[in-house]
């Protein structure tokens, strides 16, 4: 008997040391983090081809001229759309240039930015868009979808990285913790826009139209491109063969340009910079409104300057500051612009403004439209709310709208009332 209980007792032991060392769960994490890519400029200046129309994958800037539109695809190229009725917008081409991020059109002349070089397309023919000139090893670094990349002159090679998702998974005990689901999420989510004009008063002597965020602004056969903390002057006095001119230092935290009259408002990650430009060869500095650290599009009408401040986490470029607001401001002497009124908004990015309808992006809350008659009294009459919008193009009664889930394209003449016209949505990678 005490033979058979020993060996009950010693089997029971076995039994639960057993089941102890198998007490585990496996624990699968799922994060974006980043994969280092290295292209040489031979890669680089021989990657240039026109492609069948592609999907939209990643979304940049939104450009437009005449009935097209030219849709930035992050870091890959341009999509080429005619969108002579904008119910029905027609894919034509995707041409594919590496480290493409801004755009901007003068004539029949485009003109992109491809990592380090400035490069010149001719689309007089928009189904074979043709490459004409490049300017050499302009750009030394730059900031797109969150992510940095530079250039090294000495071995000519363009050091970038790329989202990627990865998974881990490892042993865990199961005890203290009974249940478990796999964990999302990103190791950084960041955007810049980065993003060129915007809206209907600046296209004028045959440029197009740009988007709030856009670094690339053209005037009077200049272009001037803002990187973080200069700005890059090219002559196009002719146009297929663009020169580069002048470098001015701007400072640090430089985003986008928004000519206005003979002035240039930048937009910066801590106030606004107005410059005057009566001499388009020498822009020269008059003064700025200081703000706390935030993503700051700037947009001007009617000497009123409607400026959006975000600033989402601790973990964004633009600062950790509570400031998630609409700034407007007086700007009739540019030499003393006043603040005159803020109002909360709940993340916004781009804006548009045309004859006192304005309409604000609000990255994941969708888009809002307002009625600015008054811009000490904004009131605000549409929410769409099913979109993940980052900028806006108003244009003769067509509102062009890109985001993150897409083109969304509105009628928008009875600003009471937005009519859907059109969507390209993105093929979501799997």
């Amino acid at each position: 008997m005490k033979k058979l209980l020993l060996r009950a007792v010693t089997f029971f032991a076995l039994l639960i040391a057993f089941t102890s060392c198998k007490d585990n769960c496996v624990e699968t994490n799922t994060y974006r983090g980043y994969e280092s890519v290295m292209i040489s400029l031979n890669e680089l200046r021989t990657s240039v081809k026109t492609l069948a129309p592609q999907d939209l994958v990643n979304p940049g800037k939104i450009y437009v001229k005449d009935n097209y539109l030219f849709i930035n695809e992050v870091k890959k190229g341009f999509h080429v759309i005619d969108n002579s009725n904008p119910a029905s917008p027609k894919a034509i081409a995707f041409i594919q240039v590496l480290g493409n991020i801004d755009i901007a059109v003068q004539g029949n002349i485009l003109y992109v930015d491809s990592y380090t070089d400035f490069v010149a397309f001719d689309i007089s023919n928009p189904t074979a868009i043709k490459e004409v000139s490049r300017v050499n090893e302009v750009f030394t670094y730059g900031t797109a979808d969150g992510i940095s990349w530079s250039y090294n002159a000495n071995n000519q090679t363009i050091y970038d990285s790329k989202w990627k998702w990865y998974t881990t998974t490892q042993e865990v005990a199961c005890d203290p913790r009974p249940y478990y689901y796999p964990v999302m999420y990103d190791s950084w989510n960041l955007s810049s826009f980065y993003s060129g004009s915007s809206n209907k008063a600046t296209a004028t002597n045959g440029a197009g139209v740009g988007g709030s965020t856009a670094r690339f602004a053209i005037v009077n056969n200049h272009l001037y491109a803002v990187t973080n903390d200069e700005m890059k002057l090219f002559s196009l006095a002719n146009p297929e063969k663009p020169v580069k001119d002048a470098s001015i230092k701007l400072g640090f935290g430089i985003e986008t340009i928004f000519p206005y009259k003979d002035k240039l408002f930048l937009g910066t990650t801590t106030g606004m910079q107005i410059w005057n430009n009566e001499n388009p060869n020498n822009p020269t500095y008059l003064s700025r409104l200081d703000h706390v650290r935030a993503c700051d599009p700037v947009v001007v009408e009617n000497d009123i300057a409607y400026v959006t401040l975000r600033s989402v986490n601790n973990f964004t470029r633009c600062g950790a500051a509570n400031a998630n607001q609409l700034d407007v401001i007086d700007v009739s002497n540019p030499a003393t612009p006043i603040l005159k009124k803020s109002y909360t908004m709940e993340s916004p990015y781009g804006l548009g403004i045309d004859n006192k309808k304005l309409f604000i992006c609000e990255g994941r809350g969708g888009l809002k439209t307002f009625n600015a008659t008054n811009p000490m009294d904004i009131q605000q009459i549409q929410h769409f709310k099913e979109m993940d919008t980052f900028d806006v193009i108003p244009l003769n009664g067509t509102l062009m709208l890109i985001g993150k889930d897409g083109l969304y394209q509105y009628d928008y003449r009875d600003v009471n009332n937005l009519k859907l016209l059109s969507k390209i949505l993105v093929k979501k990678e799997n």
